[in-house]
């Protein structure tokens, strides 16, 4: 198993190239699985769970061929169903977005309860119910769950909570539906945009995306597709977050400063000076972080997946913050770690308080969650010493040769195999 070495001090000072976003690519991965003819996918990242999901896809059928760098080509001439297996779906909870496309295309299928990182109860209840409204019949047994459909019919679907993997799945589901589905309360985040743009390319009929309520026609096929991954707003995010924790100077491009608007913000108000033009955005530390509150959302709110990695910039503000998380119940498991570190924080429920520091230390870590092992290399990154952060597994879920790219800005960090 591999760790990081990670020895801190330096400032973060250059330009990086955002790869393309992880939770975009996956849902163009499923919906492949709805594709009558050939697809081409750029700007692929390479990671774990993009290498599951191509695995996930040879199960039904589906022959995926790698084309250089970052492109995917995928023949789906043998698409069929049959049963997402628990050992592709227990590491990842996306695979459930197999579920709609199949369900919708060949009227049957067998998915296993889904796994994923260890941050809460994300439970796949909404897209169950929504399936059923359309007409499913769906059994749990033996921790699978077997769904058939002669045909989805559309219907009016109101999700009871925001849910970015459910609105996805039923945006597949929903497009070879018969007659009209409206989803209300559906999730806005970019990647669902980026989905229903797709899909609409393949011949679907989708409006409002983006919006609490999307409309969807059914049709009688969809065509297979070329597309590009648009970039990542996590990692874009990260590496912002990178510059200001370091005292560094970071220029991410490729990227969309739009998605990244909320975080923008907030940095500006910790005082760092952030600029920024179409496709690229500029985050640089003169001196000293100021204490910002934040409390995560759903899009187009403070997302939960940078709330770790604002966490550890908020360890070094020059006073005293409160970062609630709203999304996940379980998700400061990252504070007990940085608190090695030196770090000052008490958990009081969903509610962080975290008085500032003047300095990390390095220690010997744990990454418990892929968004929980940024945030330690970030803290890592700016402590005095030498940090070593082990089972770093989770951060190849969703970052792509991080160490690689954090080096050519300045960082001494080094992956190495655990004694």
């Amino acid at each position: 198993m591999d760790q990081f070495c990670i020895r801190g001090g330096k400032p973060l000072r250059g330009e990086v190239e955002v790869a393309g976003s992880k939770n975009a690519t996956l849902p163009i991965l499923a919906a492949s699985l709805l594709a009558e003819g050939p697809c081409r996918i750029s700007r692929v990242p390479c990671l774990r769970d993009t290498e599951t999901f191509l695995n996930l896809l040879t199960e039904f059928g589906l022959r995926c061929e790698k084309k250089g760098a970052g492109v995917v080509e995928i023949d789906t001439s043998g698409a069929r169903t049959g049963t997402a297996p628990y050992d592709l779906v227990r590491t990842m909870r996306a695979s459930v977005m197999v579920l709609g496309p199949l369900l919708a295309r060949f009227g049957h299928v067998r998915v296993s309860l889904p796994g994923g990182c260890a941050i809460g109860a994300r439970p796949i209840d909404q897209h169950l119910k929504a399936l059923e409204l359309m007409g499913a019949e769906i059994e749990l047994k033996e921790g699978y769950v077997n769904v058939r459909a002669d045909r989805l019919r559309g219907v009016r679907i109101l999700f009871d909570m925001i849910t970015v993997t459910g609105t996805k799945n039923l945006l597949m589901a929903a497009a070879l539906a018969d007659g009209i589905t409206v989803l209300e309360n559906a999730a806005q985040e970019p990647e669902v945009v980026a989905l229903a743009e797709l899909l609409n390319g393949m011949g679907a009929r989708i409006q409002g995306a983006g919006t609490p309520v999307v409309m969807i026609e059914g049709v009688e096929r969809l065509s297979g597709f070329e597309v590009e991954v648009p970039p990542d707003r996590i990692e874009t995010g990260t590496f912002m977050i990178g510059a200001a924790i370091t005292g560094g100077d970071v220029t991410a491009r490729r990227c969309e400063p739009d998605h990244v608007r909320s975080l923008t913000l907030r940095l500006r108000e910790a005082g760092l000076e952030v600029t920024e033009g179409n496709d690229w955005v500029r985050v640089k530390n003169g001196g000293g972080v100021r204490p910002v509150s934040i409390k995560t959302a759903a899009y187009p709110g403070f997302p939960t997946d940078l709330q770790a990695q604002f966490m550890a910039l908020m360890t070094l503000a020059e006073g005293a913050c409160a970062i609630t998380e709203t999304i996940f119940e379980n998700r400061f498991m990252h504070a007990a770690e940085l608190i090695r570190m030196g770090a000052c924080i008490n958990i009081d429920g969903r509610t962080a308080h975290v008085e500032g520091v003047p300095s990390l230390k390095g220690a010997t870590v744990m990454a418990t969650d892929l968004r929980a092992s940024a945030s330690l290399v970030l803290a890592g990154l700016a402590a005095e010493g030498e940090t070593v952060l082990r089972r770093i597994y989770h951060i190849d879920r969703g970052y792509e040769r991080i160490e690689e790219r954090l080096r050519t800005l300045g960082a001494d960090i080094e992956r190495v195999a655990e004694s």
